[in-house]
This record gives C-alpha cells, structure tokens and sequence, in this order.
C-alpha cells in the first residue's frame, strides 16, 4: 500500500512539471534502456517516453551507423518505429535451433547491415552496406559480406604504443566491442547479431595483423563476424583491415547465401535476446567442443569397418574384444 501510494505521488509531482521541460531536460538526457525502464512504470510515463523523435535521437547515438536516409526511412516503417527498432537491436541474439527450411515463406531480396566499432569506447568504425540477396547467384554462392575493401584500409587514429609483441592483440581483446544489426526491409525487423565482445583472437604468422571473430551460435550454425587489424603503413596507427560476415555449418562449411539469409531471417523472428556480454564466449566454446566431438564421432565411424564385430564375440581374443569395445567408445561419447 506505502509502495503504490508512494508511486502515485511520485507521479503527480512528475505530471505538474510542463511536459516540455520533462522531455527536453529529463528524459532527452536518458539512454535507451533506462528510458525503456521508466515507460514502464506508469500510463503516464508510456505515454511521455512513446515520443519518435526522442527514441530516434537514442537509437542514433547508440549505433551512428543507422544516421543514414534509407535506414531512418525504414525504421520509420518499423511497428513503433525507432521505439520498436530500439527494442529489436538492443538486446544480442541468443538464438536456438530453427530449421533451416524457409520454402513456405519467401527470403527479402534484401538484407542490410549498420556496424559500428568501439575502441575503448570510441567509435573507430561505421558503416552501412546493403546487400542484393534475389539473384541466383548470389543464392547457390558461399555467402560473404565485406564492409572494407582489401585494398583499401580503414584508418582508426588509434595509436599503439608497442606493437613487437603480443600485448597489442590483448589489447585489442579487451577493448575492441562490435555492434552489427542486420535489417529485413520485407519484414521490417532487425537483429544485432554480434556477441559485442570477442569470442576468439589469433595474429596471422606473417603479417602480424589480428582476425578477431565476434558473432553468436544459432543452434548447430555459427554466424561468424571477422574483424581484422594490423599498422598503417605509413601513420603507424591502427587500421581496420576487414569486417565482414559468413555462416558456417558444424561440419566447419561455409553456407551459401539462400541457406544462410535462412538462418539470419529465423535468427531475426525466433532468435531469443538478452544482453549479456559474457554468454557470446561461454556459447562459442560449447559449439567448439559439439563441433570437435562430432568429427571424432565422423572419424571412428569411418573406422569401424576395420574392426568388424563377429558373432562368436564372446569367444574371441582379448585384443579383438579390447579392439571393438575403444571404437564402440569413440563413436558413442
């Protein structure tokens, strides 16, 4: 009763300040989630934080990448608009298994991609890319989306200070934080499909640039994002040197692009979201170990025709029986 009387009153001392001091000087300063936590609490507060502009300003500053006219239009377009797109894209995918068969409803000929790249909190890298998805071609071809061009090298005007050794790729582990919202004009949904933080890093033996993979599992597929760093040629300040997206099988198989804007479509409507900066690596190594354990499994299948169980099994040697029964093992662990 104290709590209910206390919230009442908390709301009529809100409602007697002019609603444009509130949503120019209070809720103008709030981000996403916590403006989101607030219309929850009361009508009144829903209905002051349901204003468009006030969610299109949040959704701007969080991913830059979206400022762009085609972008804003469709969100636009999107049910609550930039309040709904917000909704969409704020929490990352945590996607379970979903089939991969999407014949009874038909793929967008469209697919859109706004990226943005964090340096210890600074942006270093932003971009839109849309993707023409209706071709045959690109539907039977292993499905690949590049941001940067190879030739080309995105200057970031970080400056490392030591880059002999391998503190600067640990760096770049901790620092480093990717959003990539993909967009389905068609359906007028989104997803960001990063897992924010790196799920994996290794440094190429011969250039020395650093691949770091971002990206979620969704059930027995692997979204995977790859961003590649290396030195400026000439500044010596870190360059982005590729970002780009693929999906892969369990059996370690780029997917080709029908199959994989299918898994991205079901990933975008079915996928579960929450945020949770930790999961992206906990779920990255569980699918490194399914993966591992199933091509031993492929493995001692394959093997098993060496050593062929006979029917008078109890009577044979203790090497035979020995034999049989590691196979037996390997194949079912």
């Amino acid at each position: 009763m104290a709590s209910a009387t206390a919230n009442t009153s908390g709301a009529e001392v809100i409602s007697a300040i002019p609603r444009d001091v509130i949503e120019t000087h209070i809720l103008s300063l709030l981000d996403g989630l916590t403006l989101a936590v607030f219309s929850s609490t009361s009508s009144y507060f829903h209905s002051l934080s349901s204003q468009e502009t006030l969610w299109r300003k949040i959704c701007v500053s969080t991913w830059p990448s979206i400022d762009n006219p085609r972008v804003l239009q469709l969100i636009s377009q999107f049910p609550n608009g930039h309040r709904g797109f917000f909704s969409d894209s704020f929490p990352l995918i945590f996607a379970h298994d979903q089939p991969r068969n999407l014949n009874r409803q038909p793929l967008p000929s469209e697919l859109i991609s706004a990226v943005d790249l964090w340096y210890d909190n600074r942006l270093i890298f932003s971009r839109v890319l849309e993707t023409k998805t209706g071709s045959l071609w690109f539907q039977r071809s292993p499905f690949r989306v590049d941001l940067v061009d190879p030739k080309e090298g995105v200057p970031t005007g970080v400056k490392i200070d030591n880059w002999d050794d391998d503190t600067w790729r640990k760096g770049l582990e901790e620092n480093l934080t990717l959003s990539w919202i993909i967009i389905d004009p068609t359906r007028k949904r989104a997803a960001n499909i990063s897992t924010l933080r790196p799920v994996s890093s290794e440094t190429h033996w011969l250039t020395g640039e650093v691949r770091l993979e971002f990206g979620p599992v969704t059930g027995c597929d692997r979204v995977e994002l790859g961003v590649t760093c290396g030195r400026g040629r000439e500044d010596g300040e870190l360059h982005v040197r590729e970002a780009c997206m693929q999906v892969e099988d369990m059996d370690g198989k780029w997917l080709n692009g029908k199959d994989s804007l299918g898994i991205l479509v079901k990933a975008m409507e079915f996928g579960k979201r929450r945020r949770s900066e930790n999961e992206g690596r906990k779920r990255h190594g569980e699918y490194l170990e399914r993966k591992r354990r199933r091509s031993e499994r492929k493995v001692s299948s394959s093997h098993l025709t060496l050593v062929p169980f006979k029917q008078d099994f109890l009577f044979e040697s203790y090497e035979y029986k020995k034999a049989v029964m590691e196979e037996l093992y390997l194949l079912l662990s």
